[in-house]
């Protein structure tokens, strides 16, 4: 499958930023800049905090708004004791379509590993939402040549035990550790190289039709000036944005790469 088949996705993770008036102000800015045309190309995903969420899944109902609405994490209980944590079936109720799971920043500071990660991305599917799974290696692991190794051990870990059927609907972004928030990026041409051997994975778990038609996201120090020489290569499918998604018109531009 040529990547044109695959629709490509922008999903903005606004991390620990913006309370709720400042997502709902932020979220209108964004609509504002962006035309119908623009959802037509590309699936759009606005993914802040808790605390917002049920803000802006009322101004994208009210206004119809056609961006997707996105968690950044969860747990993969239903319910139970566990304080301070987000179930999957109360993110499914808020209209939540996306879920980022294993974002790097949970692996490293809140010890998820994968075992975990796939316990989301079962639980997340098993409602009905997209996971967005991340994969990605160290500065350390790049250094030492183990790129490869690493992020084909995190698809295999990621999706121990998911079918072919979900595997294909769910969504991986490879975000080189390195380059989240430093200004650092990966080239195009390696970043492209490296989707390819996680594509190369998901072909050798599940065949051709599911490692063709499952959507890879790059995610490091994404931004408007380098947006459109990375979707320029085949196996790239869009972008996980941080920063960039924090301000509506540079998030905006990035939506509008082909612009």
């Amino acid at each position: 499958m040529a990547r044109r088949s695959r629709h490509p996705i922008m999903a903005g993770n606004w991390k620990m930023h913006h309370n709720h008036l400042e997502a709902i102000q932020v979220v209108q800015k964004l609509s504002y800049r962006l035309e119908l045309k623009d959802y037509d190309e590309c699936d759009v995903v606005v993914c802040p905090a808790f605390t917002a969420l049920r803000s802006i899944q009322t101004v994208l109902d009210a206004d119809n708004i056609p961006m997707k609405l996105g968690a950044q994490n969860c747990h993969w209980k239903d319910d139970g004791a566990y304080t301070g944590e987000v179930s999957p079936p109360m993110l499914a109720k808020l209209n939540v379509s996306h879920v980022i799971v294993g974002h790097s920043e949970r692996r490293q500071y809140f010890g998820e590993t994968d075992e975990t990660v796939n316990l989301k991305v079962k639980a997340v599917l098993k409602h009905a939402m997209t996971p967005i799974m991340c994969v990605g290696e160290s500065l350390e692991e790049r250094e030492a040549g183990e790129t490869d190794v690493r992020v084909d051990t995190q698809t295999r870990g990621g999706f121990a035990g998911v079918k072919a059927a979900d595997a294909a609907e769910a969504v991986i972004a490879y975000e080189p550790i390195w380059a989240i928030g430093t200004g650092r990026n990966a080239t195009p041409e390696d970043a492209n190289a490296t989707i390819a051997i996680i594509r190369r994975t998901v072909r050798e778990l599940y065949g051709a039709a599911t490692a063709d038609a499952i959507r890879i996201l790059y995610g490091g120090s994404v931004k408007a000036g380098n947006i459109s020489a990375l979707m320029a290569m085949p196996e790239i499918d869009g972008g996980l944005v941080g920063g960039a998604s924090l301000d509506p018109d540079e998030f905006a531009r990035v939506v509008q790469y082909r612009k």
